[in-house]
């Protein structure tokens, strides 16, 4: 069979970019990844995994790293915002990649990077880090690309995996911009308390949301969500004390992760931003993939998911298409469209509860919850 493509190039390599190397290259297709940032290709604290994103990882070959590097749990405790933090319940989690798999992981995000990188090369694809695309000039036939580099080269298909602010999407002229939510987060990594052994969340006192998600036997990362305000004017140690704070209200694990911020932890902050791409997915032989094609806040940590969910799908559609054809971009996004548009609207209505201080007897957060697992249980 002739293949749908020969040579792709990804613009990105994060978690999209190098599930869809992976994959593509995996199958001989010539691959090369190109990432604008140095070194490490993600920053930042943590990350959530859910079944789901655990099913993608084991078939791209990472799960045995993942599963060494991160933290694993089953359930999701509830804490109240009283002076001992005391636990209200543990509500086990859906195993949504399947019995084989624990329902829920966390894990150092560079952590994560790395193994995908490296994954990556392994397969085969070529990767090229502090260099980014800077031209596309498509045909029918391929598109030729200019990069950062002066260097040039032709390709069968682009995939723009490059993020939220995709410089890929805007290029091809797809029109979709985040829009803030209204929140904001702040994320530190800190030493992991013996007694946190699972993701707890705390509604309530300052913050919407005080939670925190072991990602390794040694490692956790706290998070506290609050509305969005400019926040861009502190200094490091400022931030630190602005998350030591904000920490004061929440207790039981918090007091131990409280104690453990020093004046040059790293501190990370974020506001909530939301899109999706309502158009084509795609223009010629340029698709979207992951953030850059859809994003949404982390209030049901699916993010990474879907974005792997998109790569796995894109290459399995490629890799089962003989002779290229556009349609196969179209049949991706239709196959694509409505889960990740379930999951963003979910994802944002769950912050909007919150930002209009919705009667809980009124926010139905566990029977939203429950239609994602069941629509996530089903692979992409």
């Amino acid at each position: 069979m002739t293949p749908a493509v020969r040579s792709v190039l990804v613009v990105g390599a994060g978690v999209a970019g190098c599930a869809a190397a992976i994959l593509l290259a995996r199958a001989g297709v010539e691959v090369d990844v190109v990432e604008a940032r140095p070194g490490t290709t993600d920053t930042g604290s943590g990350i959530t995994l859910q079944g789901n994103a655990l099913r993608v990882l084991r078939d791209l070959g990472a799960w045995p790293q993942v599963s060494a590097q991160g933290f694993a749990f089953d359930s999701l405790g509830l804490r109240a915002p009283d002076a001992h933090g005391t636990l209200l319940a543990e509500v086990p989690d859906v195993r949504t990649g399947g019995p084989d798999l624990p329902a829920t992981l966390g894990m150092s995000r560079p952590a994560l990077a790395g193994i995908l990188l490296d994954l990556a090369a392994e397969a085969g694809a070529k990767v090229r880090l502090g260099v980014a695309a800077t031209g596309l000039d498509q045909d029918a036939d391929g598109v030729d690309v200019t990069f950062s580099d002066a260097s040039t080269r032709r390709y069968d298909l682009v995939v723009g995996a490059d993020g939220i602010r995709s410089w890929t999407r805007r290029t091809v002229g797809i029109d979709a911009e985040p829009e803030g939510t209204g929140m904001g987060i702040w994320r530190v990594s800190l030493p992991r308390p013996a007694d946190v052994v699972r993701t707890d969340l705390t509604y309530g006192g300052p913050c919407h949301i005080a939670g925190y998600c072991p990602t390794g036997p040694d490692s956790v990362y706290a998070y506290l969500v609050e509305d969005v305000q400019d926040r861009s004017g502190l200094t490091p140690a400022e931030q630190v004390e602005v998350v030591r704070g904000l920490a004061a209200a929440y207790h039981g694990p918090w007091d131990a992760l409280r104690e453990s911020l020093s004046a040059d932890t790293p501190v990370n902050y974020t506001r909530f931003e939301t899109h999706l791409v309502e158009g084509p997915w795609h223009q010629g032989r340029v698709v979207l993939v992951g953030d850059a094609v859809h994003s949404c806040p982390p209030t049901i940590a699916q993010g990474a998911a879907q974005a792997l969910e998109d790569s796995a799908v894109l290459a399995d559609l490629l890799l089962g298409t003989s002779g290229w054809d556009e349609d196969v971009l179209v049949r991706y996004a239709d196959r694509r469209r409505d889960r990740a548009r379930q999951v963003v609207e979910a994802s944002v209505q769950i912050g909007r509860w919150m930002l209009d201080r919705t009667p809980r007897e009124q926010a139905d957060v566990p029977g939203l919850l429950r239609r994602i697992s069941s629509l996530v249980e089903v692979p992409a």
